[in-house]
């Protein structure tokens, strides 16, 4: 066992071991190995591109069953932001959260506000040249986890709060059992979640600090019922006295929300997976010194882009943003709705990551050097195509693989191509010489009969 854990799932009978998988993985994680799929665990970063790439549907994500409802008195629910754009009529976000009361919930905290929490705390820590750019955001835990397997040292340039979704958990439960007088162990904190990445934060978290989230639902498993609930609400209710985001905090849903929240002079936006590597390979490379803070989200469009939600990702931010505009209209600021911030002198929960430790070749770096310099070797003998018919994504990773004994140089089907030949040469030549022992009389004589 590695000690990671990742909720994209394959289900073997579906797969058909076309490599298209393989070809998106950002961090090389996946290879066709007897005509299925093989995910490797300790690369994988839960971003869901797998499952996008498979025109089989071989892949999915493993979230809670909702039975672990019942293992708590109270229950909250943690809609993300992108939940509000996946239904077709207009919503009023009230509504919905009334919808969730319905659907078996005893209450709903956005997870919004956690975001609006986080950007205030960013912020202030900017100005009080606590922080210092470039710093990543740490809201998408894909990116986290992109950091911290290809690009380790910038680890330390991720932001040290906790993301939205973990401080709206830790912000309600904290509120609500000196509300009500009850022990914080009885009250089990479910969020709604668009993307598999958040799964894999809420069970395996990597930031130093245990999850304050008991379960995830993927929007998906709830939406049949949710979207005939929402119907069902009568007029505009309020299913607890302090669940009202604004617009800033709903849009840490969309590209481009957080930076409008956090509202620093000298910020830079990046979605989708290929964008985010793109930017963190400028900054490795020491290029982005003049930028405070990075919004970077794996989905394209944010997180309305999540493999996990219902609608398309441009029709769920068109939805949204409307939203967004209503709600600025009508919210009073953070700390007026939230009086008990100050009351209580709340603290956002901090994180500190870690690279993920990673044995790519071998755990003794003398044995790691040896078998780098195979490789290249073996690397040097193949076509260089990175066509990914040999079942991994490229020629070098092929070659690694080899030096790892994981697979062999013929699985590259040019070298088997290659080595056919040559055999087939050697057999041609062979069946053309004659046995010393035989005469050329007694071999016409067989050639005759």
């Amino acid at each position: 066992m590695t000690g990671y854990f990742n909720f994209v799932r394959l289900d073997r009978e579906k797969c058909k071991g076309c490599v298209n998988c393989i070809k998106k993985c950002p961090t090389e994680a996946i290879r066709v190995r007897q005509g299925k799929a093989e995910i490797i665990e300790q690369k994988c970063i839960d971003c869901g591109e797998c499952i996008r790439a498979c025109p089989n549907k071989a892949k999915y994500v493993e979230t809670d069953s909702t039975a672990l409802l019942q293992e708590y008195k109270y229950r909250i629910a943690l809609p993300s932001p992108s939940l509000y754009g996946q239904f077709r009529d207009p919503i009023n976000p009230v509504r919905l959260l009334t919808a969730l009361r319905d659907l078996g919930f005893d209450d709903a905290f956005e997870v919004a506000v956690g975001a609006e929490v986080v950007a205030a705390e960013t912020k202030r820590l900017f100005q009080t040249g606590k922080l210092q750019g470039p710093v990543i955001s740490s809201a998408c835990p894909a990116v986290v986890r992109l950091i911290q397997v290809r690009f380790p040292e910038l680890t330390s340039r991720i932001l040290p709060l906790a993301p939205p979704s973990e401080v709206a958990a830790h912000l309600a439960r904290y509120l609500k059992a000196r509300e009500l007088g009850i022990p914080e162990q009885e009250i089990g904190i479910f969020y709604l979640t668009p993307c598999s990445a958040k799964v894999t934060s809420i069970k395996a978290p990597v930031g130093g600090i245990p999850s304050f989230i008991d379960g995830a639902f993927s929007i998906q498993q709830l939406y049949p019922r949710l979207s005939h609930l929402v119907k069902q609400v009568k007029g505009v209710q309020h299913p607890g006295g302090y669940s009202r985001a604004s617009g800033l905090g709903i849009g840490f849903g969309i590209s481009g929300g957080e930076q409008a929240a956090v509202g620093l002079e000298n910020q830079l936006v990046a979605d989708g997976i290929a964008s985010v590597i793109d930017v963190l390979e400028e900054l490795e490379m020491g290029h982005l010194d003049g930028i405070d803070y990075i919004e970077a989200r794996a989905c394209s469009g944010g997180c309305v882009g999540g493999i996990l939600n219902v609608v398309n990702g441009h029709v769920a931010r068109a939805r949204l943003d409307k939203i967004i505009r209503e709600q600025n209209r009508s919210s009073l600021p953070l700390h007026e709705r939230f009086p008990e911030l100050d009351r209580l002198d709340y603290k956002v929960p901090r994180i500190h990551v870690e690279p993920r430790p990673m044995v790519y070749l071998d755990s003794n770096i003398n044995g790691a050097m040896a078998k780098m310099t195979a490789a290249e070797k073996i690397l040097k003998k193949l076509p260089g195509l990175d066509c990914g018919a040999c079942g991994a994504p490229n020629c070098k990773a092929l070659a690694e693989d080899i030096v790892l004994g994981k697979a062999e140089e013929t699985n590259c089907i040019f070298i088997l191509r290659e080595r056919i030949m040559t055999l087939g040469m050697k057999v041609y030549n062979l069946a053309g010489i004659k046995p010393l022992t035989l005469s050329l009389e007694d071999l016409e004589k067989e050639g005759e009969e």
